[in-house]
């Protein structure tokens, strides 16, 4: 071989190693970025599954606050908040605690926030366990349906009889950067 043979074969090289390590950036880019949407769709997965489970165990159980003040089993008289108690907390290792929670959901700079306390009446330094559940989020909202099949944005509502009762279903609205507008219905037990 010459050496210009041995240049030509050099730069075929050099011409192929660039156009294959462009194909493997892109492959790599690619997978990455998927990647990144699969954890964001699992996160929200997360999050939806856990409000849902959460939902599903909704009791009638009104608490108080650090104040003593009386506070009813769902609060949602704020907006992007709410509060509620909720049964089913599981106790595998046998302490002496209930097995209700309280539970709230809110939105803070963005973020969907699950507060759970380990009491139900709180005293004034009981401190809320908190988990960041979602990011990117631009507006959260909560709707109930009461009895009478009419949409609240507040809860509780003053309905006939005076006694408080829980609502059929909560609609579940977040806004979100990268996925839109997303919506859940959760059928509470009261309304199966």
């Amino acid at each position: 071989m010459t050496l210009l043979e041995v240049l030509v074969a050099v730069a075929i090289l050099a011409v192929v190693s660039v156009m294959a390590y462009g194909g493997l950036r892109a492959v790599l880019d690619a997978d990455e970025v998927t990647a990144q949407r699969a954890a964001d769709l699992t996160d929200l997965q997360r999050a939806f599954t856990l409000l849902g489970n959460d939902l599903a165990q909704l009791v009638s159980r009104p608490v108080r606050d650090a104040y003593g003040d009386s506070r009813p089993a769902l609060d949602g008289t704020r907006p992007a908040y709410l509060e509620w108690t909720r049964g089913g907390w599981r106790n595998p290792a046998g302490q002496a605690r209930s097995t209700l929670q309280r539970v709230a959901y809110r939105l803070e700079d963005g973020s969907l926030i699950r507060d759970s306390w380990y009491v139900l009446d709180r005293a004034q330094d009981t401190q809320p366990e908190t988990s960041v559940l979602l990011t990117g989020l631009t507006d959260l909202r909560f709707m109930m349906l009461a009895q009478d099949r009419q949409w609240h944005d507040s809860w509780p509502i003053a309905e006939a009889g005076g006694a408080p009762t829980l609502p059929i279903a909560v609609d579940v609205t977040l806004n979100t950067g990268r996925w839109g507008t997303l919506r859940r219905v959760v059928l509470l037990p009261e309304g199966i």
